[in-house]
Parts: C-alpha cells; structure tokens; sequence
C-alpha cells in the first residue's frame, strides 16, 4: 500500500472528492448487494461524477464522529491495546482502485491491525452480541486487502450505553471476492461508463422506485435479453410458489403434532403455536357508518407495479 492523500484538518467536501477516485472500504457493501441504505446505482453515479456524495454530516455521523474517541478509549481500557491514529487516505498498489480510510490501527507483537469504531442504535444490540454485522464484514476485509493486515478489532458502541467489540481475522477466499467484484465494477462501470446490473438489494429496489416513479404513458420494445429476464421472472414465481406451498404443508404437519399444545420441543428447538390477538380497522364499516369522516381522513398514494405477462 502507499499514501494516496494525508487526511489531518482536510474539510469533509474535499474528503469526499478523494473518495470518488477508487473504491473505499464502505463502498464494497454496497457492491456486493447488502448495504440497506445505498445502492450500486447511487454509487456508480457518485463514482462517475454524474451526482454529489450524499454524505454531507447529518445528525447520525456527526455523533458518530463525535463518539469515536470514546469508542476508542473504551477498547484500550478493556483489552490495554493502543489504538494509533492513521490520518491518511491509503491505496493499494497492487489494485490501485482499492482505497482505504482507517480508523486507527494497532500494533500487536509487532504486527499492525486494523481498528473500525462504530456506533448503531439500540434496536443493533442483539446484531452486535452476536458478531459484526455484514456490511461491516465487507469494510474490514477491504481494508485488510488493501493493508495486507492479518486481522481486525472492530468496536461498538451500541444504544449509548452497550459496549461490544469483536476481533475478524483475515478472510483471503473472501478478500478474493471483494477484489474480483471490485474490479469489475471499476473497470467496467466506472472507466467505461457503464451503468451497473440492478441487483436485488431494498437499496436498489428504493432507488428505481424513487427515480421511476413517474410513469408517462408510453410503450417501448424491450432489447431481446429482456426476453431471458421475462423467462428468470416466470420460472422464480413459479419456485417462488411451490416453495410456499412446501413451507404451508410443513407448518401444517408441525400444527398436526402439537395439537392443543402451545409449545412443543425437539432437538433443542422450540415450536410454537399461540393464540394472538390483533385489533383491525374495519375501513369499509366506517365509510358505511360515516361516509364524510372516512373521506376526510383518505389519504391517496401511488406506486408503480410491475407485471410479466
């Protein structure tokens, strides 16, 4: 690796613009189809110059920022670690595309780590008992290829008041993967100008969604490779449905052998089939009971909806 850029004191709008020049260890979630929050089509633009980063400090990351020292303080006290500061945008050599923008680092007989702090919301806590979150795992292992460290402590700060970290070794079939997929979406999106397959990612799903939404009324003959995805779309409902229908008769046997039981065990697992209530709101008793009173609190919504025929 080599130093692409010193980051110390650099304003956040310039930041931003050296990331737009490769690939960061947050872009390679969104790469692979997992990040929830940005899709390989908001990426690709960025990337391209066609659209500003949507990064600009909102009241999340600024905290995040803010609570990163705290974060690292807490994993010194717990493990007597160091965490170094690495104020520098870094950049493989071998993949010149790969960049990497680290929290810290820690030197551990006389190897150097990775450090990643991290804040999430208290509905996380359960994720972050149980390990790091994928997205996560996608930016460390970037980072590790890009570094060639051998290994990774990742620490949180969960709901203000929960404290995890985990230790990720280096994963090389993983890195492997990080780096083909990279590459591709480089060299033939970014470079060429091509714009990236939709993947099926809620990101990507919100995204065309939202640009789409407008329909204008016209009709267009469709390239002949649409015809393959017309035939992918009919023969995955159709899965789609068996499976249904397979999962619906499981369920039923499962009901057969608990009977008026509420719970059952096997092997450690438990099965369950409880009474619950629900309250619904009967809509068309009240447009019927009182017809002005259910129009004035109609709301209209629209969305586009997609059919093969």
């Amino acid at each position: 690796m080599r130093v692409l850029v010193k980051t110390a004191d650099m304003p956040r709008e310039e930041w931003l613009k050296w990331r737009t020049k490769g690939i960061g260890g947050s872009d390679a979630s969104i790469i692979a189809g997992v990040n929830k929050f940005k899709s390989i089509f908001q990426l690709w633009l960025e990337k391209t110059g066609q659209i500003v980063p949507e990064e600009s400090e909102s009241e999340y990351t600024h905290f995040g920022n803010v609570l990163e020292p705290v974060v690292k303080k807490e994993f010194t006290r717990r493990t007597g670690l160091k965490v170094r500061a690495k104020k520098m945008l870094l950049q493989s050599e071998e993949y010149p595309f790969m960049l990497a923008d680290l929290d810290g680092v820690v030197y551990q007989n006389g190897e150097m780590c990775i450090f990643e702090a991290k804040t999430a919301s208290a509905y996380k806590q359960e994720v972050w008992e149980e390990g790091v979150p994928e997205e996560y795992l996608y930016q460390v292992q970037h980072y590790m290829a890009v570094t060639g460290a051998k290994k990774t402590y990742i620490a949180a700060l969960v709901g203000g008041n929960h404290f995890y970290f985990h230790e990720v070794a280096r994963d090389e079939e993983m890195i492997q993967s990080i780096i083909r997929m990279e590459k591709e979406f480089w060299e033939n999106c970014v470079l060429n100008g091509r714009e990236p397959l939709a993947d099926g990612s809620d990101a990507t799903t919100a995204f065309l969604n939202d640009r789409y939404k407008e329909g204008n009324g016209n009709s267009v003959v469709l390239p002949e490779e649409a015809l393959k995805l017309c035939e992918s779309f009919d023969f995955l409902s159709e899965q789609l449905k068996t499976l249904k229908e397979q999962k619906d008769a499981v369920a039923n046997q499962l009901k057969e052998y608990l009977k008026e039981n509420e719970t059952g065990t096997v092997g450690g697992r438990v099965v369950s089939w409880k009474v619950v209530t629900t309250t619904n709101f009967d809509k068309s008793r009240l447009a019927k009971d009182n017809k002005e009173l259910y129009e004035k609190y109609c709301v209209q919504s629209q969305y586009r909806r997609l059919s093969v025929a």
